[in-house]
């Protein structure tokens, strides 16, 4: 029976470049056009860059008051916001060998560069530069931030490319963000590409990528690209089974009993819900994306909510409490 969804072309066929053509217009087929104006970003706002002062209205943010054009001209001023023109996108890919895993219409691993080549598209074009690092646990690949066409589909191209991590190799998802970080780069927008698995901390405490997260939105508008597959989620009753942790090598035996379902999918709903939460504290726009679902639908759905945000008639905050939306 064939797939009801358009899932990623298989990039593991020996065929990288047609598959990565087929990718490329699948997203500018469906992803044209979605963001028109003078400032493209999947996170759209009304800027953080200075730009000129004016005379202080009712209803203006107090915060935004210009207390030296102020105390010059004697009446109220506030200074006025205007957006780059020119936007800087990095995204942090996670390759390591959790990724390299699916059950559906594609491996957890082609929808990460899927999702890479929907962020290059949407943020390509007018001046705009976008650069990756892509990390495996054994390696970090960077690509410096450039802009054109070329550049994205190479980009793109590198992160295909990228070799798998041996087995028993354990992701770092903290220390890539981290070098995204160090140096600081000009302000922009930081995409962070994972399954979000292997967090290192025990429930309770802080994941270990949510501080530098934090850190880097100090900075930077964040956008956090979550892929998953079904099995991520649930345990079909198929018997014995053997579970394996790539990033460890671990392996086990089990008998996949009612029991042991409901317990899988309890403790990885609470895994979800933590990294949610984690997310929302660092204020990042939060986008799932899965290996059963159509994942462009998931990326249209997630950038015009987001657009519509900042659609608000006074023009001053989102909707929703400025809460990032989640499209699951």
């Amino acid at each position: 029976m064939s797939q009801a969804y358009p899932a990623p072309p298989n990039l593991r066929d020996g065929k990288l470049e047609a598959a990565l053509r087929v990718l490329e217009l699948s997203v500018r087929r469906r992803l044209d056009g979605l963001l028109q104006g003078n400032h493209i970003g999947l996170v759209p706002g009304p800027g953080s860059e200075p730009g000129e002062a004016r005379p202080y209205q009712p209803g203006d943010d107090v915060r935004r008051m210009d207390w030296a054009v102020t105390a010059r001209t004697t009446e109220p001023h506030i200074r006025q916001t205007e957006a780059d023109r020119e936007l800087e996108t990095w995204v942090v890919v996670d390759l390591s060998a959790s990724l390299d895993f699916g059950t559906a219409g594609c491996e957890k691993r082609d929808l990460a560069v899927a999702a890479t080549a929907a962020v290059a598209h949407l943020t390509r074009g007018g001046g705009n530069r976008i650069g990756a690092l892509v990390a495996t646990g054994e390696r970090t690949v960077r690509v410096p931030a450039r802009g054109g066409l070329m550049h994205a589909r190479g980009l793109i191209r590198r992160v295909a490319e990228t070799p798998r991590a041996p087995e028993g190799t354990r992701g770092d998802l903290a220390a890539a963000i981290e070098q995204l970080r160090r140096p600081p780069r000009r302000r922009g927008l930081a995409v962070v590409v994972s399954d979000f698995l292997g967090n290192g901390s025990p429930p309770g405490t802080e994941l270990d990528w949510e501080r530098p997260l934090r850190a880097l939105s100090v900075r930077h508008d964040l956008l956090a690209v979550e892929v998953l597959d079904p099995r991520d989620l649930e345990l079909p009753e198929v018997g014995t089974v053997v579970l394996a942790d790539p990033e460890t090598g671990r392996q086990r035996e089990v008998e996949t009993t009612p029991l042991l379902c409901r317990e899988f999918a309890a403790a990885a709903a609470e895994h979800r819900e933590r990294v949610a939460a984690a997310l929302r504290r660092c204020g990042a726009g939060h986008l799932v994306l899965r290996t059963d679902r159509d994942w462009i639908a998931d990326v249209v759905r997630f950038a015009v909510t987001r657009k519509r945000q900042w659609s608000d008639p006074s023009g001053t905050r989102p909707i929703n409490g400025g809460r990032p939306a989640v499209i699951r």
